[in-house]
């Protein structure tokens, strides 16, 4: 199988490269260059908004497209953010019905759903998409996501995948991850949500059970057993810090605006508030079981602290 994968000189490209291109074919396509990559990695950096990029997919003979170049930065504008993942996933999907590309993985996130005193204990895929009600980051990601869903209904020739992971660990550079590897961590005092997390290998794992033949759909993508966020804390180590609520996203608002922390103010939702799916479909419809659990994931966030320490 030959699979061009966009936005594969990312952290998590990166690891989903180094584990499948054994397996498959694969061709990254990026902006950014990877000069270390594998060997029997071929790679294109061109920008998907550009005209030149349908070239790369004119000749690729591809028989799928796994698409990750999302932007996630939270300091970019909101046009930035809208020119580069909307106009961009357009360009991917048009290239697969011009060139009969039979399969496109998107992935999407599970905070699509948004963290909410509301929400069910567990949330399906036809629950609403809520997340950008207080989080305007996360708007072009659901806009993304409907936009995958919009074309599976308009392209049925085309295998649509759209996965929605809980809380990704590892090396990637996520609010998760980033936040779990803090010495001192902030907890909410009185608030102890239960928490998804899966290990970033488990979701390479799901992406590769989404090529298989057949399956198409929307897809919530868990991990290990759900836990407290105080368990979670607890198992890296670090000091906690009990912080009052009601002070937590002012100080936050403040800190973001003097550059003095990564984390945007409505990030404090999730410490707050439940968001957890219900991935049975998706683990009956490809078989999908998670290889890593809690114990193991948090060990291996551990590790990418470490190396980030060297």
């Amino acid at each position: 199988m030959r699979i061009a994968v966009t936005g594969m000189t990312g952290r998590f490209g990166r690891l989903l490269a180094q584990a499948l291109h054994r397996k498959y074919a694969l061709v990254g396509i990026d902006r950014r260059a990877w000069t270390t990559r594998p060997v029997d990695v071929e790679m294109h950096q061109v920008d998907i908004r550009r005209q030149r990029c349908e070239d790369v997919f004119r000749g690729g003979g591809f028989d799928a497209v796994v698409h990750l170049n999302v932007m996630h930065d939270p300091r970019a504008s909101s046009e930035e953010h809208h020119t580069f993942n909307i106009r961009g996933t357009t360009r991917v999907m048009d290239y697969c019905v011009r060139h009969r590309i039979p399969k496109l993985v998107l992935l999407s996130s599970a905070n699509v759903y948004g963290p909410r005193p509301e929400n069910p204990q567990f949330l399906t895929e036809d629950a609403p998409l809520m997340g950008g009600t207080r989080f305007s980051e996360i708007r072009d990601l659901i806009a993304l996501d409907m936009c995958g869903q919009s074309f599976f209904w308009k392209h049925p020739d085309v295998e649509t995948v759209i996965l929605r992971p809980v809380h990704i660990l590892g090396a990637v550079k996520n609010a998760p991850s980033n936040y779990l590897r803090l010495e001192k961590i902030p907890r909410l005092a009185g608030f102890d949500p239960m928490i998804q997390v899966v290990h970033e290998l488990d979701v390479v794992r799901a992406i590769e059970a989404a090529l298989l033949p057949g399956v198409r759909g929307v897809f919530n993508v868990a991990g290990c057993e759900p836990v407290p966020l105080s368990d979670l804390i607890r198992r890296t180590g670090a000091e906690i810090i009990d912080f009052p609520h009601f002070l937590a996203e002012p100080v936050l608002e403040q800190l973001w605006r003097m550059r003095l922390t990564s984390f945007p103010a409505p990030e404090v939702d999730h410490l707050r508030y439940v968001c957890m799916v219900d991935d049975a479909p998706f683990r009956e419809r490809t078989g999908y079981v998670p290889a890593h659990d809690l114990d193991r994931t948090m060990a291996h966030l551990a590790l990418s602290r470490l190396a980030e320490l060297r």
